[in-house]
């Protein structure tokens, strides 16, 4: 069976059938149970379940509106689906960017159990398919005002998006259902006076929308008797891409190492772009790097120092970052002038920031700085009167700052300095952040009694500071004689029922405004006391105070009145009505007994309740032992015995030092045992000096509460001394003073002094004098200390229980200057260049040098003689001193030792050691040095060592230098032993290079070789190998391609090589051939990558793209049969991705 509603035709089970009720466009599918609700190719048909009553459904188009509900009843008890037959073919897809779009798949196959049809109506709000509403779930016996479930947001709209319909959200809540309106710049929107407006629900959707007249800031004004509330301001912003101008661009000329800026000038457009820039021919995309840079502000691409390389035709490619559409401007051509080379020049900032730069907390700043210049400037970002945030990354070679999650202290004076070797420019501007308006304190709903006052307070933050607002039902608060408006705060003097409805605060700032809505309600209701009740008895002892409480609740206040049995209850010295309608009675006696009526009563009526009093005999507590000592470590066990009442249950309760004992966190140290009705025990095991103090024992009872105190003492380890002074102190004693340490009830018998210096692994226990440190002393010395030391004391007390806690330590202090008595260790000689003695030793620590001024003395004579040198080296830190006398032969052994000295004298010398002097530098230069070109950036040196040269080398240095640089701009490389070649890499292509080396040692360097020159290979072929053909038979594939030919500045094309491997696999095999073709043999089974270069003496060329070549399964294969490898079958869309995705490595 095939069922067709206009623009809606699905196809059915046999056994469905279908029924329409005469003048109705609604028809009614009737199926069974187990049926699926299908959706045809193409077509596209919203099928939803009647649930209680509610149905609603859309087929292509606008939600269904019900229609002849007594229909209703022929609906069979299984589930039915409804559709409305089409009279327009209008999409149902908004064109919305903030609503999702929902197929049929979705919802095509539901599995639902029956529902009950008994008493089911239409609705007439169709379930809203994009988010879930708590209109259904709301409590219908309750009323309040309208809720805001969804505001409207931002939406930006495609000009060109084939969904010619934008929608803007807004969804409220409340009892009666909201009716909805809708304002374009604060202007109320006449739904007839345009056909392209219509309403669904709260939804407000625009057909065929124009940025010129639909584009601007929209609100939603929701409606019920309860009042009005205003939404959030949505803007609706149109995003669109024009085309550049077709007028052909000039070329610009420039010369070599000059600076260029290739202009962008992008068509008009929203919002914002991305851009990027193509060299000669798309995808050859500009790489940015610390020479070229593409302004993502501007757009254009800026060359700082320009080369022989960057000659071509440029384009400028603009994206849009909403709609992803892109549009290539014409090419501007870069040509080099004739009229020489650019010399070198200051850096000049061609693009940098704003001097202001405003942007939101938490957000994203990009900073943009690029210099032109030659050299090619180097840029450096820092902050003035800070620190740049370390969350802060350096983007394009250092030209981007940006600086992620903007926070508040954030915001400053930044700089971006540009710098080569002819001198520098900077640029500074301000980040000021700003934050939108947040709530601090919103509004509560509130209900009074009429006459009551009102005050309500808003806060918000925000920088700069919000800005207040009122509205009442979606108009601004007009201040009256009863209304006061300050700031964020709405007073109303008296209110009445004029003043019930919807009011909303609104807080606002440059950037941003927020509302806060609460619906005022004014009562009027008789006394009731279902929300305040009292206990039917209240139990009380004698001599005791009580307090019957009657707090009616009604509007206006009702008035109380009490009575006793029959008779009105008076006050009197004992007996009180308090302001708030409760009854005092103090020192309640067995008369008081009885049955306590309150009445209350206002103007629409009265309400009372009853309470019965009982009095009893008070309550007596015993707590023993009452004075107990005891320590660390023992346990003890508290009695509490209770006289009460025998009608009243008793409950324990124990304290120490006034706060409830925690049984389950006291670590077991406490237990509470209840061995009979009328007492408790508390047993304290294990007990700790924190334990000591006064324990308390509370009774409870429904009628009173007594407690009583117990005292424990608890000795334990002395506490810690108190403040510890530094009387005196000398080059190695400190003379120490301190207050008593608490003895915890237990006489202290010593002190123990403790030091520590930054040279001490943590606090040690230092020699005293006297040697033992009673316990009734409160000063001593610290003696054996080193001078010129700063420390740290405290003092550590011991009694007959233990030893406690240390003191605070003393301020830091310094022992007296010293003689030095440490002499330096392991004396010893070192290399150096020729008739230097170089002798070195290990420092004396800071520790051992005894006071200020500290330094060595260094003596040494040639071996065998009797008489002296003596040299002062003034540095603490020095490790080694240099001797030069031209008279000395190498290697001339000498006696030598090292003292100390400081401004107290001098020291120790170390024990006396034997060393020679330095030998002589090289004095030969290298012979018979080639250099030989091997690739386009890889030069070969080779050299042979002179063996009548004087000194030993320890390596060679190798200069080299392009044929237009000067000698002194030089790089060099060095090697180590007795190495005759090495090879320079990372040189440029087809360039003529100088070289020179020369041996050197620790005496220095010997005379350079004589020069030679070596010119390096050019580049390989650019160009890829073309047209790659292939044909596989058996376990073999031949390849054929188009010969690859070089440009002018590129090497010749020596041969191809053809790369393979098996996919999956990162290691291949390599074939060489000279002519553009070759058979491939595939050892093994399996698929097959296959790619080509050519090559030259300047290395390989560009790969050519890869094949793919499948699992042999008999027969012949070609590249013209395998859909695999027809790029004509690819459409231009998915080609120019393949073109864009990075080649695999080999």
């Amino acid at each position: 069976m095939v069922l067709d509603l206009g623009s809606c035709r699905t196809d059915l089970p046999a056994s469905s059938s279908l029924s329409s009720p005469p003048g109705s466009d609604i028809a009614f599918l009737h199926a069974d149970f187990d049926d699926q609700l299908s959706r045809t190719a193409g077509l596209e048909i919203i099928w939803l379940l009647l649930f209680l009553g509610t149905v609603s459904s859309v087929c292509n188009g606008p939600l269904l509106s019900e229609k002849n509900s007594e229909t209703l009843s022929s609906v069979p008890t299984s589930y039915a689906a409804l559709l409305r037959i089409k009279k327009s073919s209008a999409s149902s897809a908004f064109g919305s960017k903030t609503r999702p779009r929902y197929s049929s798949p979705s919802l095509g196959t539901l599995s639902v159990s029956p529902p009950s049809w008994r008493g089911a109506q239409l609705h007439h709000s169709p379930v809203n398919l994009y988010h879930s509403s708590d209109a259904f779930r709301q409590d219908e016996s309750v009323d309040y005002g309208p809720i805001f479930v969804q505001e409207p947001e931002d939406v930006i709209f495609p000009t060109d998006s084939d969904e010619k319909k934008v929608a803007l959200n807004c969804e409220v809540r409340g009892n009666p259902t909201p009716t909805y309106r809708w304002l374009r710049n604060g202007t109320e929107i006449d739904l007839e006076s345009d056909y392209r407006y219509s309403l669904i629900d709260g939804t407000f959707i625009i057909s065929n929308p124009s940025e010129v007249r639909d584009s601007g800031l929209y609100q939603c004004l929701a409606t019920n008797t309860f009042g009005s509330i205003l939404s959030r301001e949505a803007t609706l912003q149109f995003a669109y891409l024009g085309n550049f101008s077709g007028r052909t661009r000039s070329a610009v000329s420039v010369r070599e190492g000059q600076g260029v800026v290739l202009m962008c000038s992008p068509p008009p457009h929203s919002p914002e772009l991305i851009y990027s820039w193509v060299f000669n021919e798309f995808p050859s995309f500009v790489a940015e790097d610390s020479r070229r840079f593409i302004s993502q502000e501007t757009g254009n691409l800026y060359i700082s120092k320009v080369q022989t390389s960057d000659v071509g035709s440029y384009i400028c490619l603009v994206k849009n970052s909403v709609t992803n559409a892109r549009v290539l401007s014409p090419p501007t051509p870069l040509t080099l002038r004739n009229d020489g080379v650019m010399g070198e020049y200051e850096p000049k900032i061609e693009v940098h920031f704003p001097f202001t730069v405003t942007a939101a907390k938490g957000t994203t700043v990009k900073m943009e700085c690029f210099a032109l210049g030659n050299p090619v400037p180097t840029i450096t970002w820092m902050k003035v009167n800070g620190y740049i945030p370390s969350k802060s990354r350096l983007r394009k070679s250092q030209a981007v700052l940006e600086i992620p999650n903007l926070q508040l202290d954030d915001a400053g004076v930044y700089e971006c300095t540009a710098e080569n070797s002819r001198g520098k420019n900077s640029f500074r501007g301000q980040l000021q952040i700003y934050t939108y308006p947040h709530w601090v304190q919103r509004l509560n709903d509130t209900q009074l009694d009429s006459g009551s006052p009102l005050q309500w307070e808003c806060k918000a933050t925000g920088k700069p500071r919000p800005t207040y607002r009122w509205l009442k039902n979606g108009a601004p608060l007009r201040p009256q004689s009863r209304v006061d408006t300050v700031n964020g705060v709405l007073a109303i003097h008296s209110v009445n029922q004029s003043d019930a409805g919807m009011y909303q605060c609104l807080a606002e700032n440059k950037y941003g405004a927020i509302y806060a809505s609460a619906e005022l309600k004014i009562l009027a209701s008789p006394p009731s006391f279902e929300l305040n009740q009292v206990k039917k008895t209240i139990i009380v002892t004698k001599d005791r105070e009580v307090l019957i409480e009657c707090r009616p609740q009604g509007a206006p206040k009702p008035t109380i009145s009490w009575r006793k049995g029959d008779k009105s209850v008076r006050g009197s010295k004992r007996i009180a009505i308090l302001p708030d309608g409760s009854l005092r009675i103090v020192n309640a006696s067995k008369a008081d007994e009885g049955k306590y009526i309150c009445q209350g009563e206002n103007i629409f009526g009265s309400a009372e309740i009853i309470a019965s009093l009982s009095v009893k005999e008070p309550t007596r507590i015993e707590l023993t032992p009452k004075r107990t000592e005891l320590t660390v470590g023992e346990s003890i066990v508290l009695n509490c015995k209770a006289i009460h009442d025998s009608s009243l249950d008793v409950t324990f309760y124990w304290t120490l030092k006034g706060q409830p004992i925690d049984f389950e966190k006291e670590g077991g140290h406490f237990e509470s045992i209840r061995a009979q009705a009328s007492s408790a025990d508390l047993m304290i095991r294990n007990i700790l000096l924190m334990h000591a103090g006064r324990y308390g024992c509370r009774v409870q009872t429904t009628a009173d509460s007594v407690s009583d105190e117990a005292e424990l003492l608890v000795r334990g380890p002395p506490g810690p001394p108190g403040v510890v002074i530094v009387e005196e102190i000398t080059e190695s004693t400190a003379t120490l003073s301190w207050s008593p340490a608490t003895d915890n009830h237990s006489p202290i018998s010593s002190y123990s002094l403790q030091a520590r210096s930054p040279f001490s692994l943590g606090w040690q226990t230092v020699k005293t004098v006297p040697e033992v440190i009673t316990g009734d002393m409160e000063s001593a010395m610290a003696v054996d200390l080193n001078p010129w030391v700063e420390y740290e004391f405290r003092v550590v007390a011991t009694n007959l229980i233990g030893t406690g806690d240390p003191s605070i330590p003393s301020r830091m202090i310094r022992t007296n200057e010293a003689v030095p008595k440490t002499a330096p260790s392991n004396v010893s000689g070192r290399s150096g260049r020729r008739h230097e003695l170089v002798i070195a030793w290990e420092p004396v620590s800071e520790e051992f040098q005894n006071g200020e001024g500290f330094g060595y003395i260094v003596a040494f004579r040639p071996n065998g003689t009797r008489g002296w040198k003596e040299k002062m080296v003034t540095s603490s830190e020095a490790s080694k001193f240099i001797y030069r006398d031209e008279s000395v032969p190498p290697l001339t052994p000498f006696e030598v030792k090292v003292g100390v000295y400081n401004n107290k004298g001098d020291g120790p010398f170390s024990q006396i050691v034997v060393i020679c002097s330095a030998e002589g530098e090289p004095t030969a230069a290298p012979t018979d040095v080639k250099a030989t070109s091997v690739s386009v950036s890889e030069i070969l040196v080779t050299w042979k060592h002179s063996k009548e040269s004087l000194g030993r080398p320890q390596g060679f240095e190798i200069g080299y230098w392009k044929d237009a640089e000067p000698e002194d701009s030089a790089e060099t490389v060095r090697t180590r032993g007795n190495e005759s070649f090495v090879m320079l890499t990372g040189l440029e292509g087809d360039t003529r290079y100088h070289l020179t080396v020369r041996a050197y040692n620790g005496a220095g360097f010997g005379p350079p070789s004589g020069e030679v020159s070596a010119t390096t290979k050019r580049h390989p072929p650019s160009e890829p190998p073309g047209n790659l053909r292939w044909e596989q038979q058996g376990s073999q594939v031949s390849l054929g391609w188009e010969p690859v030919r070089p440009l002018a500045n590129e090497s010749e094309v020596m041969g191809y090589k053809v790369f393979y491997r098996q996919e999956g696999q990162s290691k291949g095999q390599v074939i060489e051939t000279q002519k553009p073709q070759a058979v491939v043999p595939l050892p093994e089974a399996g698929v097959y990558i296959i790619e080509v270069r050519a090559y030259s003496e300047g290395g390989d060329g560009t790969a050519s793209s890869q094949i793919r070549v499948p699992s042999y399964s008999g027969g012949k294969i070609t590249s013209a049969q395998s859909t695999v490898h027809s790029l004509s079958k690819w459409s231009s869309v998915t080609l120019l991705l393949a073109l864009m995705l990075p080649s695999s490595s080999w």
